[in-house]
């Protein structure tokens, strides 16, 4: 059984995302989380003292907690499986300490976000909420672009390597574990943007024809290229479906959320991106 903590602010993008989860999830047993967390400053003085007769919980509570039930039944109704069981829930804690306190409690294992692309005048692919769930919640999270539309499950699966990542380790099973249930094929690319030593490639068959035996997939080393560029001639020249990402700190993924002033790979996410933490 999956515990998935679906993330929404009542957005189509949000919505998108839910729905990317629950096709992708429709063959397990899952039980889904929906939060909704509402901002304390997006309530004014003037908001309570319009409020009149109306209690705080009225003017505070009970409208996002029904909007959230009416979401849910929306869903319910829309994909009518039987493996699927929904809860939800309205916080006012921050976001990410309501995602902390919701994985302790009910042993997330997966948080889904939809995420609208570029927020500003940067090269930034991700919105500073998905960029804080990543960077502070040890938790897979599966980001949807913004009208990404579910087709079919994701059968090609690139996993971009630092010169850090392993090809073992929590992370790395996991990657497989996901690739083997949904996917047919995962390519590993391992980038060296200035030709760096890398410790973990000397391992890197001698792990890929341990762990992935089982697992059709492809083995790159790209040298002297930036990761951007990388990814993008990749995602050009292979039909992939999804991008997976092993974080560690300071990683991979700082340079996989800001572009290149020379390349400009992204102003869009253009694919669901699947990140587990090593």
């Amino acid at each position: 059984m999956r515990n998935i903590l679906l993330l929404t602010d009542f957005s189509e993008n949000s919505i998108n995302a839910i729905r990317y989860a629950l096709h992708l999830f429709e063959d397990d047993i899952c039980n889904f989380n929906m939060l909704y967390v509402q901002k304390s400053s997006s309530y004014l003085v003037d908001d309570f003292m319009l409020a009149g007769e109306r209690s705080v919980y009225d003017t505070i509570i009970k409208k996002p907690k029904t909007q959230l039930a009416k979401l849910v039944v929306k869903i319910e109704n829309e994909f009518n499986n039987k493996n699927f069981n929904f809860s939800y829930l309205v916080s006012y804690n921050s976001l990410v300490a309501s995602v902390k306190e919701i994985i302790k409690s009910k042993e997330i294992d997966l948080i889904v976000i939809g995420t609208n692309g570029v927020t500003g005048a940067d090269e930034v692919i991700f919105g500073s909420n998905t960029i804080n769930i990543i960077r502070e919640v040890d938790c897979a999270t599966l980001i949807i672009p913004e009208d990404y539309k579910y087709i079919q499950r994701p059968k090609q699966i690139l996993l971009p390597l630092d010169i850090d990542d392993s090809v073992k380790g929590n992370a790395f099973i996991d990657i497989i574990k996901f690739t083997n249930h949904f996917g047919k094929k995962l390519h590993l690319v391992r980038i060296k943007p200035n030709n760096e030593d890398s410790k973990e490639e000397k391992n890197d068959i001698r792990n890929i024809d341990f762990f992935l035996k089982d697992t059709d997939n492809e083995y790159h080393i790209v040298k002297n290229v930036s990761m951007p560029d990388v990814v993008n001639c990749y995602l050009q020249t292979h039909n992939i479906d999804l991008i997976t990402l092993i974080v560690q700190k300071e990683s991979l993924f700082e340079r996989f959320i800001t572009g290149s002033p020379t390349t400009k790979i992204a102003h869009k996410l253009s694919l669901p991106l699947l990140v587990f933490h090593s």
